[in-house]
């Protein structure tokens, strides 16, 4: 029996991935643990019996809503990403010290476990949660690389070995990336490519299954968990583009900071604050999100083309993706009109070739093994340690 200890930040959509893997390495008799800044999130998500590790570190907020490009990097950075690390570190370290694992398995934003592991001679694995930095988004920005160079720099003599050279969002033992070649394009070499890792979840009770209508095509509208405060202007679009194709669609509104006001919960458009959205995607035609990684592979798992409105962050590279394998159409979050956004979704709705599309990710994906195939690796490389 081997031990992991999965060090994440205190984000769902980061969590989620890792609760699959972290099931099926428990299911082979290894031990599991968790060091996060929010216990309470990692019980509900992979369940009250989880062993978590406390640590100091808070979850982003505050951020204003109209950072993009390259600002909108640097405070992600410096405002939450490098303190979390600095936070989570002690935290990290006494967990190290007394579960004594012999892998862990850092999210790729969770540097602290990346870095702590490194001085503490342990070997580390990456969680890579979105596959963006595959694909060097700091391409033609030197300045930004530079001054993200010199906080690593930082970071790994605050809380790392000095004299250690890895990258602490890329392992040199073992990256897992939970997504396919076929949708995010070729890696550097080291990269397993396992797929949506898809478990089981706590659903929210009470969704009125009842109100799908089999004779129209059912669309979901999401923004994920992180969006919650910008998202009204486009949510109210989505509203109006659905409810003119009333005939033939009907729309399911994720708003969980009521933005919309409640309006809107009739035959043609239901609002809600949350939804069982794995069970939910078996029954959806499309989806229109923002471009999120999770909720773009669990589409995409199911085999769902999607309308993609990246907001931040890593999403306008998630969204370029689905545009360039076909599988999607991407407009502006915070300029799309209730016509263009219509148009978008006839296009995914109507056009064979986003269907086509997205089934051959679906094929793909399901081909990658998902969490079965992640522990796989990882019980090799504790094999191997």
């Amino acid at each position: 029996m081997s031990r992991f200890l999965f060090v994440v930040p205190p984000l769902t959509g980061h969590i989620n991935p890792a609760v699959g893997v972290a099931a099926a390495l428990a299911g082979r008799g290894h031990r599991v643990a968790w060091v996060c800044a929010d216990a309470g999130l990692v019980r509900r998500l992979a369940g009250e019996g989880a062993e978590v590790f406390a640590c100091a570190g808070a979850v982003e907020g505050g951020r204003p809503p109209e950072l993009r490009g390259p600002e909108a990097l640097r405070f992600l950075w410096e405002w939450f990403l490098l303190p979390l690390a600095e936070a989570m570190a002690p935290g990290v370290r006494a967990a190290v010290e007394e579960f004594r694992p012999d892998v862990v398995v850092a999210d790729q934003q969770a540097f602290a476990g990346a870095l702590v592991a490194e001085r503490m001679g342990v070997v580390w694995a990456t969680s890579a949660t979105t596959s963006a930095e595959f694909t060097d988004p700091l391409a033609g920005l030197p300045r930004v690389r530079e001054w993200l160079d010199g906080r690593l720099a930082g970071l790994r003599a605050a809380i790392g070995d000095p004299a250690g050279t890895a990258d602490p969002r890329f392992s040199p033992h073992l990256v897992l990336a939970f997504s396919a070649p076929e949708l995010a394009g070729a890696a550097a070499g080291g990269v397993r490519w396992v797929g949506p890792s898809i478990a089981a979840r706590p659903s929210p009770s009470g969704f009125p299954w009842e109100w799908l209508d089999a004779g129209r095509a059912t669309v979901l509208v999401t923004l994920g968990t992180a969006n919650t405060d910008v998202g009204g202007r486009f949510l109210d679009v989505c509203r109006v583009a659905l409810r003119e194709r009333a005939d033939r669609v009907q729309g399911v509104i994720v708003d969980p900071g009521g933005l919309l006001g409640g309006a809107g919960d009739d035959k043609d458009v239901l609002v809600v604050p949350s939804v069982p959205q794995l069970a939910l995607l078996e029954r959806v035609a499309a989806v229109v999100c923002h471009a999120g990684h999770n909720t773009v592979c669990e589409a995409l798992w199911h085999g769902v083309p999607l309308v993609v409105a990246p907001v931040r962050d890593d999403q306008p590279v998630v969204a370029g993706q689905v545009a360039d394998a076909g599988a999607g159409v991407r407009v502006r979050f915070g300029r799309v009109t209730a016509r263009r956004l219509g148009a978008a979704l006839d296009t995914v709705l109507g056009e064979p070739a986003c269907r086509v599309a997205a089934g051959r990710i679906r094929t793909a994906f399901r081909a990658a093994g998902g969490a079965p195939a992640a522990a796989d690796h990882l019980d090799a490389l504790a094999r191997e340690s």
